[in-house]
């Protein structure tokens, strides 16, 4: 998601208009996006701001605003078609808006009391994914959450072909950390405090990992 190759959040733009419901036929989007939604939740203080990196179609920003109506939601996206489509939502008047690149986001420093990354980071060649956790750092109070949402080392037959394939699709240097599990420690690397599994879920597509991880 930097300026030389912006990957829509279904991996090829004429794939978008599939990304909600093959999510949720594939993702097990009913147990994991609960378990998020109460980790950002629980992170925020009263009447605090959250941003939504990579928010895609918006269904996981509008669902945060409703559930805490005190909070500012932000939610941020590079695809001028998705951020589009989020907004003719039920419930999108809740949310700000914005367009944007990680790596290069459209934000003042220590502006965020959390910040979510959903299904974003593995999207990013290395250097890009470097620059988006570099950018939650400083877009963060101190003390501030960041909680991700991402593909971990697969573990078991299925997650693992399943994997294999996502790759060809979402591109091999991007994944590669995922791969790996290396993830948590490139969160550590941008400055962030004990970046850890907070759970993890064998879908079709690959073991995906809820993390969070603190600002010092």
């Amino acid at each position: 998601m930097d300026s030389q190759r912006y990957v829509p959040a279904a991996g090829r733009a004429w794939l978008t208009g599939l990304y909600d419901p093959v999510m949720a036929l594939t993702m097990r989007e009913r147990r994991w996006r609960p378990a998020l939604l109460d980790a950002v939740g629980d992170s925020l203080p009263r009447a605090g701001t959250v941003l939504d990196v990579g928010a895609g179609t918006g269904s996981f920003a509008i669902a945060l605003a409703a559930a805490r109506p005190d909070a500012a939601v932000v939610a941020i996206d590079g695809d001028a078609d998705v951020i589009e489509r989020a907004r003719r939502k039920h419930g999108a008047d809740t949310v700000e808006w914005r367009e944007g690149l990680a790596g290069a986001l459209p934000l003042a420093p220590e502006q965020a009391d959390a910040i979510v990354m959903s299904l974003l980071l593995h999207h990013l060649e290395p250097e890009t994914k470097r620059a988006a956790l570099t950018d939650a750092l400083a877009a963060l109070r101190p003390g501030g959450w960041l909680h991700v949402a991402d593909w971990g080392r697969p573990r078991g037959a299925l997650p693992r072909v399943g994997f294999g394939a996502l790759r060809v699709l979402d591109g091999r240097a991007g994944t590669a950390d995922h791969a790996a599990g290396r993830l948590p420690a490139r969160i550590a690397d941008a400055g962030f405090a004990d970046p850890s599994p907070r759970m993890r879920l064998s879908t079709v597509w690959g073991t995906l990992e809820l993390l969070a991880a603190r600002r010092p």
